[in-house]
């Protein structure tokens, strides 16, 4: 028996940015959902991945992640480097 407004009872989608979260707004809510949903909460935690990381979520794509390396750049920050070296 269903007691929300969603299928199931489910409380409503996300439809904001999580408290406590820096994700920059323009990256949309489906990227804001994956990266929450993968733990990536904050942009210090986006720094720790590369961006062939950040595109291997589902609903993270390049557009995200050139918004959010552009976050990262203006904090003297960036992505974690994939070369291998």
């Amino acid at each position: 028996m269903s007691t929300g407004p969603y299928p199931g009872g489910l409380a409503s989608p996300m439809t904001t940015v999580p408290a406590g979260s820096d994700l920059p707004k323009a990256i949309g809510l489906p990227a804001t959902r994956a990266l929450t949903g993968a733990g990536l909460t904050t942009l210090d935690r986006i720094a720790t991945r590369t961006a062939d990381e950040l595109l291997a979520i589902h609903g993270v794509g390049p557009k995200a992640v050139r918004i959010l390396a552009g976050a990262l750049a203006e904090r003297g920050s960036g992505l974690r480097d994939g070369s291998g070296s």
